[in-house]
C-alpha cells in the first residue's frame, strides 16, 4: 500500500464526493505519539481492502488542509487521527493509541 499525501484542500472535496471507503491519517511531524500511531498502522496496513484509497497527511505543513477536514466532516481535531470516511460521511474517527486498522477493516467489511 502506499500514501497519497494530502497538500490540496480541493482532495478535501473529492474525498468528499467519492464513493465508496477512504482513510486520511493526519499526522504530526514534531510528536513522538504520532510516530509511534504511524508506523503501527503501516505495519498492519495490508489488511485494509486494497481499493480503499489512504491520504496522509502532515499537519505542521498543511494546518489549513487540517482545518478544512474538522469542518468538512464535522470532527474535531486531533494528531494522530485516523478517520474512515464512507461516501463522502465519516463514520470512524480515532486518535492516539486507539487508531487501530483492525477496527477500520471490522468496519469496512
Amino acid at each position: 500500500m502506499q500514501w497519497i499525501n494530502l497538500s490540496d484542500p480541493a482532495q478535501i472535496n473529492d474525498i468528499k464526493n467519492a464513493t465508496g471507503y477512504s482513510v486520511i491519517f493526519k499526522h504530526s511531524t514534531r510528536c513522538s505519539i504520532s510516530l509511534m500511531a504511524k508506523r503501527s498502522f503501516e505495519y498492519d496496513w495490508e489488511a485494509i481492502p486494497e481499493n480503499t484509497p489512504l491520504y496522509f497527511l502532515d499537519l505542521i505543513s498543511h494546518r489549513d488542509i487540517s482545518a478544512l477536514i474538522a469542518e468538512t466532516f464535522q470532527v474535531h481535531h486531533e494528531s494522530p487521527q485516523a478517520l474512515l470516511i464512507k461516501d463522502g460521511e465519516c463514520i470512524l474517527d480515532s486518535s492516539h493509541s486507539d487508531i487501530s486498522v483492525a477496527e477500520i477493516v471490522e468496519t469496512i467489511i
